[in-house]
């Protein structure tokens, strides 16, 4: 097992199997993009890679990531034939759940106004003195 964590961020990288530092580097460089969006707060966890030591194994490259974007929790797995090809998901997938929690964040349930019998949107037409229709 190799760990590796990311100099500017707090994401760690750790690789189980036969997982070269040439695809790691790779994996890296591609979960350090996705995650490198403006606006999402402090960001930190770890991504497991995982290389199948069966060869006759479909899909052998596995990965799965457990992210902390401010207050909220990003889970996001992927299954690919090669590590190129499973970082690019990783990425996209990544990418796609650090959108959703940016735009959680700055779409907060936000009340409606009061009703008019309240003192809500007729009050505001009052105060604004409409003069009456002459018939």
């Amino acid at each position: 097992m190799t760990v590796h964590e990311a100099a500017g961020s707090s994401v760690r990288v750790r690789a189980d199997g036969d997982v070269g530092e040439k695809d790691l580097a790779h994996v890296r460089a591609k979960v350090e993009a996705a995650l490198a969006r403006p606006g999402l707060g402090e960001v930190s966890g770890e991504v497991r890679v995982a290389r199948a030591a069966a060869h006759h194994a479909g899909q052998p490259w596995s990965a799965g990531a457990e992210i902390r974007v401010g207050k909220h929790a990003v889970l996001v797995r992927a299954e690919e034939a090669t590590a190129h090809e499973l970082a690019d998901r990783l990425a996209d997938r990544l990418r796609v759940q650090a959108e959703r929690v940016a735009h959680r964040a700055g779409t907060a349930r936000r009340s409606a106004g009061p009703p008019p019998w309240r003192g809500g949107e007729a009050d505001a037409r009052a105060a604004e003195k409409v003069p009456p229709r002459e018939v």
